[in-house]
């Protein structure tokens, strides 16, 4: 049988407080901190698995980064398109009323005048910038796609710019400049223009139908940005269902249960008072004591 002394108790007895002290240290910090670990070697799983949710987390944050640069980019195609059809159809009207022999050749050159004055704005409308990004020419964000003349010079890339927007998933974000900003539809109302001036090249008929053909390319691309705009709104509600479980996943790995933890706190407490009271009893005076 082991022969046990007043040392071994006593020193049994500090080991107990010290580690009742860690006990209490840790529900403490896990009180003020509101996480169950403070460093890796707390719980080396909830750290592991956290990083890995985190990870999670970001990617899901920094889709939805993407998704407000993919509206940003299809709002402003869109506005941009519907002052383009706006335009046409004002050039539509003008073209109907210029093709009047009665007009005089003021009346004419006054319409000619107002023709210019909308192949400009297109123009600029065509030349459109968005975060210093070019959003009718392709991949190339850098270059504008149309140069100003007489007719104006349309060289635009029609590559897809496409942003990423969710796992595994790229969205094209802008439209075929040709279909909406083409160098036909310049030619056309430089003809008109000049037809009105007295320079035929075409007649007004034959003019007034490539406006239509105009029209309708226009709107058919618009059909075609509003068609990805409704799937870019079906995943942005996807990617917000995958935040709320990305953050509940990571509350419950790494967020303490509060009154679980005040009540483990409270027990540790009452236990830690009455290891002091039972330590206080074995640790009692030795010789030394009465030989000071």
């Amino acid at each position: 049988m082991m022969r046990v002394t007043q040392g071994m108790l006593a020193n049994n007895s500090l080991r107990h407080l010290s580690n009742s002290y860690e006990k209490l240290g840790k529900l403490q910090d896990q009180l003020s901190t509101g996480k169950k670990i403070t460093r890796p070697s707390d719980d080396p799983v909830v750290a592991m698995k956290g990083m890995y949710y985190r990870t999670n987390l970001t990617e899901v944050e920094q889709y939805k980064r993407n998704l407000s640069e993919a509206y940003m980019w299809m709002d402003n195609s869109e506005d941009a398109i519907s002052h383009a059809n706006n335009a046409m159809q004002r050039v539509r009207e003008l073209v109907v009323q210029g093709n009047n022999d009665a007009l005089s050749a003021e009346d004419k050159e006054a319409i000619a005048n107002e023709i210019e004055q909308i192949k400009e704005d297109i123009v600029s409308v065509a030349n459109t910038k968005v975060a210093g990004k070019y959003i009718f020419n392709g991949t190339a964000i850098d270059k504008a796609p149309v140069q100003s003349g007489s007719p104006p010079t349309a060289n635009q890339q029609t590559d897809a710019f496409s942003i990423e927007v969710s796992q595994g998933v790229q969205l094209q974000v802008n439209v075929d400049p040709s279909n909406i900003f083409g160098q036909g539809l310049f030619d056309t109302l430089q003809a008109i223009e000049d037809n009105l001036n007295g320079n035929p090249s075409a007649d007004l008929d034959t003019l007034l139908a490539q406006v239509d053909d105009h029209v309708d390319q226009i709107n058919a691309e618009r059909s075609s940005i509003g068609a990805r705009y409704n799937r870019l709104e079906l995943i942005e509600d996807r990617i917000g269902s995958q935040e709320v479980v990305a953050n509940q996943i990571l509350s419950e790995n790494e967020d303490i249960d509060l009154e679980r933890v005040i009540i483990d706190l409270t027990i540790q407490e009452t236990v830690h008072r009455a290891a002091l009271g039972v330590g206080a009893d074995i640790i009692q005076p030795t010789l030394m004591d009465f030989l000071r």
